[in-house]
């Protein structure tokens, strides 16, 4: 069975438009794909944020409804491609195959520093002897494939973890929080906003044996816990966003011990300066870095030590 597929390039402002008249055109799915080269951020909770110039692409089923041909189709796109004002339009078709496995075979295993490895969980460890993060990357971000993880994982790569204590803030799927236990850390705290990712640091933990290890909050319960027991890190990861990085500079200086270290990620290279100047006065920072292939340049990491 093959589908035929709708393609339009058109602005933020004209998605709704053409969803809504897509589906009353019985579209049985709509995709929507970054027609530049646009960092999208990781959204909130409930947030959708959209890149500025979008490819939609609505999805029709062309054996289940026998009113398409591809006459039809053609009419159908420069009709609504019109309606809505689209730059450019075009149709392709898509063969069947197995979706629910078509997405896993886009996930190889990634090479962290040193001897780290992220494994899909349905995959071989390619080198069995390695440190194998064994991940289920479709739970909540924090696959290994964002520039941004790879760029907090390798710098926990670099460190002495053994018996430390780790906040990992923003936790997402729990990557970076298992991936310091795996490295020798004694114990982390995961805190994130967004229960699904409680759920998903959970399992992934989980996976690769260290739940014990992993205690696991939202923020108001992480600061009851923490108020609690007086507990103290000894290295926090944090790659989440510019703006609420600068926000938690002075909390985050509570949670470490003297001489702590910090790693944050999630900023591109014009939010570097603002982000350094919020962590001056509580931190020794180190010089910014970044990848310098093509594709993830423009993503860099922080890192520093807490003030004595």
């Amino acid at each position: 069975m093959a589908w035929q597929q709708i393609h339009l390039q058109l602005t933020k402002e004209q998605v709704e438009l053409a969803e809504a008249l897509f589906y009353e055109a019985q579209a049985v799915s709509i995709l929507l794909e970054d027609a530049g080269d646009e960092p999208l951020f990781e959204p909130m909770p409930g947030e959708e944020p959209l890149w500025g110039d979008v490819v939609l692409t609505a999805i029709f089923d062309t054996n289940t409804d026998g009113r398409w041909d591809d006459t039809n189709f053609e009419s159908l796109a420069h009709n609504i491609a019109a309606q809505v004002g689209a730059s450019r339009v075009w149709l392709s078709v898509l063969d069947d195959k197995d979706w629910t496995c078509e997405w896993m075979i886009h996930y190889k295993p990634i090479q962290c520093a040193g001897n780290l490895w992220i494994v899909p969980k349905w995959l071989d460890a390619p080198n069995p002897n390695a440190i194998n993060l064994i991940l289920d990357p479709g739970l909540a971000f924090g696959t290994g494939y964002h520039a941004t993880t790879r760029l907090c994982l390798d710098w926990l790569a670099g460190q002495d973890l053994t018996d430390k204590i780790i906040i990992d803030y923003g936790c997402g799927s729990g990557i970076l929080g298992v991936g310091a236990l795996l490295l020798g850390a004694k114990q982390v705290l995961a805190v994130d906003i967004d229960p699904q990712a409680l759920l998903a640091t959970h399992q992934n933990a989980k996976l690769n044996g260290v739940e014990d290890k992993m205690l696991i909050f939202l923020p108001e319960e992480f600061k009851t816990h923490q108020k609690m027991h007086n507990i103290l890190a000894d290295t926090i990861t944090a790659n989440i966003l510019a703006k609420p990085l600068i926000h938690f500079a002075p909390f985050f200086t509570t949670l470490l011990k003297n001489k702590g270290s910090i790693v944050l990620s999630g900023l591109i290279e014009n939010q570097v300066d603002d982000v350094m100047m919020a962590y001056q006065p509580y931190f020794d920072l180190d010089m910014p870095y970044h990848y310098e292939n093509s594709e993830d340049r423009h993503w860099y990491r922080l890192s520093a030590i807490k003030h004595s």
